[in-house]
């Protein structure tokens, strides 16, 4: 691994992060009945979290010589609030795999601030799992 791979992985994960602020802005406005009102705040809610890994990511690429990326990932279509739900918690427990794998490779690249930043986004993402799961967990089928 080199810079120029971590600059690679990043933009990927950068790509990410806008996609989870799509994400969650598109399924607060589409969350429907009588969960709707605390739906869409949770949705909502999640949004300054990921605008800040957002800025992050983008601040560090440009730390390590890159350029960051303006694409987003493809955002998971979703019919209805349960879909919605379990779409949230792949996307979640997706970033927690990736950001323990990038803080790994940060330490091995001697990149300590980063590594302890990314370890620090593992434990939103992770909270933001857990959450996700919490209301899942009792959700009809």
């Amino acid at each position: 691994m080199d810079k120029k791979q971590l600059i690679d992985l990043l933009n990927g994960d950068l790509a990410e992060e806008y996609s989870a602020i799509i994400q969650y802005l598109t399924y607060a406005a589409r969350a429907t009945g009588p969960y709707r009102p605390q739906l869409s705040q949770f949705f909502l809610a999640e949004v300054p979290d990921e605008q800040m890994h957002a800025q992050f990511l983008a601040n560090k690429i440009v730390a390590l010589g890159g350029a960051p990326t303006t694409q987003a990932a493809p955002v998971a279509q979703a019919a209805g609030n349960r879909a919605m739900l379990e779409e949230v918690l792949k996307a979640e427990r997706g970033a927690v795999k990736r950001y323990t794998e990038r803080a790994k490779q940060a330490e091995e690249l001697g990149e300590k601030g980063l590594m302890v930043q990314l370890e620090d986004m593992v434990r939103d993402e992770s909270g933001h799992s857990e959450e996700t799961e919490r209301i899942l967990r009792d959700w009809p089928l």
